[in-house]
């Protein structure tokens, strides 16, 4: 009779034991399968001149912020200064992708808070999201030269972030260079 409580009792306490552990992990520290491996295809419409595209050439050649950003995202104005600070105060090369949004809305909101983003390209359905793993916004990438994703971060941008992980990573990329 003491085994049949023992049991249920067991399980229950193994998964407490799961959802300690998880309730410690850090939600922006999802690892993603994609770190390693090139930047998944894409060919989408550009904000500013929809009948050219942006495609995932677009993020070779050189190191490449690829941040996902929509106008309705409230923690995307948070992160937005840093994302201009990258652009003007370090050179970065950004690619902005707007997920799942109207054209005329994110065309507002850069017209109100600024451009930092070499193009920008316009991810309607949000397939291509998917395909980056994208599992809210914002969501920022750093590519390196060969189109292959070194590192993801999830949530907005914060000058910590910009200070201990992006910039050294990017100047490793880039031989130490800037």
């Amino acid at each position: 009779m003491k085994a049949r409580f023992l049991i249920p009792v067991g399980i229950v306490a193994a998964l407490l034991v799961v959802l300690a552990v998880g309730l410690t992990l850090n939600p922006r520290e999802v690892p993603s399968p994609l770190i390693g491996k090139a930047a998944p295809p894409f060919a989408l419409p550009r904000l500013y001149q929809p009948d050219q595209l942006v495609t995932d050439a677009s993020l070779k050649g050189r190191v490449t912020l690829f941040n996902v950003w929509a106008s309705w995202c409230v923690a995307c104005r948070e992160e937005h200064a840093q994302i201009e600070r990258l652009a003007k105060e370090f050179g970065m090369y950004i690619i902005g992708l707007n997920y799942k949004d109207e054209t005329q809305d994110a065309l507002g909101w850069l017209s109100h808070f600024g451009n930092p983003y070499s193009a920008v390209a316009v991810d309607a359905d949000g397939r291509v999201g998917i395909d980056w793993g994208v599992y809210g916004v914002p969501e920022t990438f750093v590519i390196d030269s060969a189109g292959v994703i070194r590192y993801k971060h999830i949530g907005p941008v914060k000058a910590a972030d910009i200070e201990n992980r992006i910039l050294p990573l990017v100047r490793e990329l880039e031989g130490g260079q800037g």
